[in-house]
């Protein structure tokens, strides 16, 4: 494993202990990571992190099954759906706690309700996973929608999807924040009708995870570092206007307008897009039963069996008693 012991190395030597994630995207939602690593939370923790982006997305199980690895980012769908069945994962940190996504349309939004998509079509991308089309769907059931009576076209890349949309393909896209509030600023005839970060409720969409079978207390106490620095980059984030650090954001996603950025970074704040990098057991419960209804699993799995708070509430006490979590 890419991890040291601190027990055997010098203060220096754990400074630069490496842990690396291997994330299934770059995505603004994955903000208080960014954060934490650009002003220097994780070296304050003895952690030097790195990223990947592997492509395919499922690369990241390789990545964690070959030691390159110390954390997977992405979906708790893809732990649950293995568990009993591949391989056991163990979820120890939430990043992303509401659905970066949003629905378009054309011409007027106004009085929009998720009923009216019953009998339409939705065009929605699927190239990063099943989280998409999972969501949706269980946002359909809980409006009292069967899911049956929406036609889907999914299958196609996100940039094709997008622009067959705008060339008069089906009736809604489904696609991310960024890309939904970028599309509507170049096209007159296209409208944001709903973003999930504020109507879409609470969901674990981001999580870190780790092979159950290879933690170890050094991993944790790693972990338990991460969330520490976690936990201060969120604060980061929630203590600073948008504004304030634009150029940061200009530089980590250098094709998004700096205006789409700044706005929608102080909507993911106001709404709940980050609270904390423990894992709301209601959210989970929740999107448990979309995982369910989308036949990943054949039941909700229980909280603890999915996700270990350990590491979190370590850091959480360390970071409440006013101390900066190093050992």
């Amino acid at each position: 494993m890419a991890i040291s012991n601190p027990a055997n190395s010098n203060s220096e030597e754990q400074r630069q202990t490496r842990f690396h994630v291997a994330a299934t995207g770059h995505s603004l939602n994955y903000l208080p990571e960014y954060i934490a690593n650009r002003r220097g939370f994780f070296k304050e923790q003895g952690l030097e992190v790195t990223v990947s982006v592997p492509r395919p997305w499922d690369l990241v199980l390789d990545e964690l099954a070959d030691g390159t690895a110390d954390a997977a980012l992405g979906g708790i769908w893809v732990p649950s759906m293995y568990r009993n069945r591949v391989k056991e994962y163990t979820v120890f940190a939430q990043l992303s706690n509401r659905a970066p996504l949003a629905l378009v349309t054309r011409g007027e939004t106004d009085g929009f309700k998720v009923a009216d998509m019953a009998g339409r079509t939705v065009l929605m991308k699927s190239g990063n996973g099943a989280s998409v089309g999972l969501f949706l769907k269980m946002l359909l059931r809980e409006n009292g929608v069967d899911p049956k009576s929406v036609d889907y076209i999914q299958d196609l890349d996100g940039v094709m999807l997008g622009n067959l949309f705008q060339g008069g393909m089906g009736d809604y896209f489904f696609t991310d924040n960024v890309s939904a509030r970028a599309m509507a600023k170049r096209n007159p005839e296209i409208s944001v009708v709903m973003e999930m970060v504020t109507d879409g409720g609470d969901i674990p969409w981001s999580i870190y995870y780790h092979e159950t079978a290879t933690i170890t207390p050094v991993v944790l106490d790693a972990q338990r570092r991460f969330c520490a620095a976690l936990i201060k980059g969120v604060d980061w984030i929630m203590q600073h206007d948008a504004e304030s650090f634009q150029d940061e954001l200009a530089a980590l996603f250098p094709a998004a307008p700096v205006d789409i950025l700044v706005n929608l970074t102080n909507v993911y704040r106001r709404d709940g897009m980050w609270k904390s990098p423990s894992v709301s057991h209601h959210g989970f419960e929740r999107w448990q039963r979309g995982i369910a209804d989308g036949r990943l699993v054949k039941e909700p799995l229980p909280y603890e069996t999915v996700v270990n708070s350990g590491p979190f509430k370590a850091a959480n006490s360390v970071s409440c008693n006013g101390e900066n979590g190093k050992q």
